[in-house]
């Protein structure tokens, strides 16, 4: 048996030893530089499917490349590849390519999807649905109406698909702004280079005096918007989206918002509308240039909701001008109980927003307040809609001042920014989900004080399997069907693939909470090998221990592998990885779409909303489960194998073990829930999960043969002392015995 342990141990040893000398070696092989794709897709692609109304396209020319779309002799505008424009890329770090047309007025005319290489989207998601994304940036003109951060995209994003989709949206409104003002489209950025300088104006700070409510209306310093129900419903339909305008809210002759907004940071409206005393407080309160806002409202929707609550940002309205935009966060926030000026309206919310230090307002430009409505129509589906209310100061709240002679070095400063230095698209992301990367940091946390106290937590063993069982839950439920945070071999290969191509951290940032889960995963495997994902963070494995636990209370008989057949089928999910590694060396595509041994994105990412096929396989591991404990992660996992390889790199063995386990107790072995122990007592690091199942047996006084013999000495020991004492009881009551023996028998 020891014979067979150590070749098996072998065998692994040399697949790993193996892996490193090939890893190293491509770390050699480069890849050439793609050059600009874009005659080959204008080629392949129908003229009209990227610009209707085009019959011909002139040569692809320019930087940022673009071809020029004709009608007969009619110039009609541009075509050209978003990968040849910006770097955006999605989670296999390779370019989204998507065929642009642009019209000569800056009007998106079309756009097809030419080559991707993202995993969710290659096998799961129709590509009907990614198509039906695309096509709701047609239509839109980002030089009229510039970019606005953080909004929601013109299509809701599909179930699965998120950051991909995200990062084709976003790869779409930079390239278009981008070759927009390459190419001479943005004809009101020259304008305004080529306009000769005149006055311009600033606030007027000597401008104190209080107005009535009516008075501010009337010359536009508080600005309103109203909106009822049927609005809101028209919008929706407009939109595209019948079933958000079905899902009526509130009465129709209700009013939805009476949404008022007005610039307080001017001396004489803020005094009028926040009283002496609150514009006192805001002067003192203000720095330098930095302005101020007041928003109110009345109806059934709130223009606050309750996402602030929650992450500390004030998601349904944005303030935007020009090209950029913000949010107001909690900090910004401090709630009034109402408006001061006189013949105001009783109003049911009312908050005070400051600009963020991080965001500028010019006060005299013009700019709007951006609504956003949702309605929720399910769990996994929501829709969107914006309102805009433009507001421009007054001009009787500003005053004219010459401006001085700009130098070249300013004038090229005051040039209109570019696209690119619109805020990156993962620090959107990430912005966005400062909530979920709280939750996930403390539930890290836990998980590392878990390990680091684990011997006190085993010697409890109620409290040690609530608390498992607990964690797994939050990682089937949590970080896996709500987060979609489940890791895979796919971005093992990815990362691979990216270190021998063109590495960028950007490629890995677009999903916060992956990164979070890769970057802890890399850290645990010094400590603790591959157990602290596998066996605690894993949403997949959480489903097969979690129905397993169910089968055992079902009566479910368990299927003993044989500890030499065990150590020989573990060995296939490094046949796997490997065969997986090299086809991506070859073809990464390819080696996705083989990835789907995984079962992760049917059972976790689509909740097994997907073809048959895949339903019935993922079904079939599950079912498998229910007899072997966590069979997919013991015989079929890529991603075991590729995170146990480096699994002898570890520095720490937290685990403890007596001398006489394996030689001769084999409690552990049989009782390991993967077979992780061998016969011999030693611990396998490469199939561990750190259950802490045999550190619970450890410590257990009634149920580790070592203990209850340890106690049984203590015993026998505690005996003999016992007897001199026993003996001076027999002796004090010996007379009283001798007394008695010797009495007569009474007569009958």
């Amino acid at each position: 048996m020891r014979g067979s342990t150590a070749a098996s141990h072998g065998f692994t040893r040399c697949i790993q030893a193996a892996f490193f000398a090939f890893w190293l070696s491509c770390l050699f092989i480069g890849q050439a530089a793609q050059a600009q794709r874009l005659p080959d897709f204008l080629a392949a692609t129908p003229i009209d499917a990227v610009f209707p109304g085009a019959d011909r396209v002139g040569p692809a020319e320019g930087k940022p490349m673009a071809a020029r779309a004709y009608s007969g002799d009619k110039p009609l505008g541009l075509i050209y590849l978003t990968s040849d424009v910006v770097n955006t890329r999605g989670y296999s770090s390779k370019p989204i390519d998507v065929l642009v047309g642009l019209s000569d007025s800056g009007r998106i005319m079309g756009a097809k999807l030419v080559e991707h290489h993202e995993p969710i989207v290659l096998i799961g998601i129709p590509q009907s649905k990614v198509d039906h994304f695309i096509q709701g940036y047609v239509g839109l003109n980002f030089v009229e109406s510039p970019p606005r951060h953080g909004a929601p995209p013109p299509v809701d994003i599909v179930s699965g698909a998120t950051v991909t989709l995200m990062v084709i949206g976003d790869t779409i409104t930079r390239s278009a702004i981008a070759v927009a003002r390459a190419h001479g489209i943005d004809k009101t950025g020259a304008a305004r280079q080529a306009a000769p300088a005149t006055a311009t104006r600033v606030l007027d700070e000597s401008q104190t005096e209080a107005q009535p409510w009516q008075a501010l209306l009337d010359s536009g310093a508080v600005k309103n918007l109203r909106l009822s129900p049927e609005d809101v419903n028209q919008a929706f339909l407009q939109s595209g989206r019948k079933d958000a305008a079905e899902h009526v809210e509130g009465a129709q002759d209700d009013t939805f918002i009476d949404l008022y907004v007005a610039l307080v940071s001017a001396p004489s409206i803020g005094r009028s509308l926040l009283g002496d005393t609150g514009w006192q407080r805001l002067k003192e309160r203000l720095k330098p240039g930095q302005q101020a806002v007041l928003v109110a409202g009345n109806g059934t929707y709130s223009f606050k909701g309750s996402g602030y609550v929650r992450g500390g940002i004030f998601d349904r309205i944005e303030v935007v001008q020009d090209e950029s935009s913000f949010r107001f966060r909690d900090r910004n926030h401090q709630r009034l109980a109402d408006v001061n000026a006189a013949g105001a309206p009783a109003l049911r919310e009312v908050a005070l927003f400051v600009v963020p230090e991080d965001a500028a307002l010019d006060p005299v430009k013009p700019w709007r307040l951006q609504l956003m409505v949702q309605r929720v129509l399910s769990v996994s589906d929501k829709a969107f809609v914006t309102f805009d209310l433009p507001y421009e100061l007054p001009r009787a709240y500003t005053r004219a001042v010459a401006p001085a002679p700009a130098a070249p070095q300013q004038a090229a400063q005051a040039a209109p920014p570019e696209a690119d230095a619109a805020p990156a698209l993962w620090k959107q992301i990430w912005q966005g989900k400062a909530g979920q990367i709280a939750i996930l940091t403390v539930a890290l946390t836990v998980l590392v004080g878990i390990f680091f106290f684990q011997d006190q937590l085993a010697a409890r063993p109620l409290l040690h399997d609530r608390l498992r069982l607990a964690f797994l839950a939050f990682a089937l439920f949590w970080i896996g069907w709500y987060g979609q945070a489940q890791l895979s071999i796919v971005n093992v290969l990815t990362f691979f693939s990216a270190l021998r191509t063109d590495f960028r951290w950007e490629y890995f940032l677009m999903d916060p909470l992956v990164f979070i889960l890769w970057c802890a995963t890399a850290i645990s495997m010094v400590f603790w090998n591959r157990g602290a994902f596998c066996g605690w963070l894993c949403p997949f494995g959480a489903l097969q221990e979690l129905s397993n636990r169910v089968a055992k209370r079902l009566g479910v008989r368990q299927l003993k592998i044989g500890h030499g057949v065990n150590q020989r089928l573990s060995t296939l999910k490094y046949v796997i990885f490997l065969l997986l590694f090299g086809f991506s060396l070859y073809d990464l595509a390819v080696a996705e779409q083989l990835a789907e041994v995984e079962p992760f994105k049917t059972a976790i990412i689509l909740h097994f909303m997907r073809y048959w096929p895949f339903v019935v396989f993922a079904v079939a591991l599950l079912a498998a489960g229910l007899f072997v404990e966590r069979f997919f992660c013991r015989y079929l996992c890529p991603l075991g194998a590729a995170l146990a390889i480096p699994a002898r790199l570890r520095i720490f063995n937290w685990l403890k073990r007596y001398r006489d386990c394996g030689n001769p107790c084999q409690r552990c072995n049989l009782e390991c829930p993967v077979q992780a122990i061998d016969p011999t007592g030693e611990i396998n690091p490469n199939e561990c999960i750190q259950c802490l199942h045999c550190q619970m047996l450890y410590h257990h006084q009634q149920k580790c043969p070592h203990l209850i013999q340890k106690r049984a000495k203590r015993e026998r020991r505690a005996a003999p002392a016992a007897e001199p004492a026993v003996q001076e009881i027999v002796m004090h009551r010996a007379p009283n015995l001798s007394a008695a023996a010797s009495r007569p028998p009474a007569e009958s």
